[in-house]
């Protein structure tokens, strides 16, 4: 039974030859991200929405004891 991902597979090269890819240097591709940093950037985008959401619920908690009176920030 084949393990289920949720992501599909970051690296887009696979088993492709060298003289297919974009733009081979001396070390690899140019101007094309690493799986790595695929990875990295997945990770920051996910906590950006985590922390806007975080702070828009905040605002909005602050906003809704302030407009019922029930509490107050000072």
């Amino acid at each position: 039974m084949a393990r289920r991902r949720i992501f599909s597979d970051p690296d887009l090269h696979g088993g492709v030859p060298d003289r297919v890819r974009p733009r081979l240097g001396e070390w690899g591709p140019t101007l094309v991200p690493s799986t790595r940093r695929k990875r990295l950037q997945r990770a920051v985008v996910v906590a950006g929405f985590v922390v806007a959401l975080a702070a828009v619920v905040a605002m909005w908690w602050i906003f809704y004891w302030m407009m019922t009176g029930k509490g107050a920030l000072f």
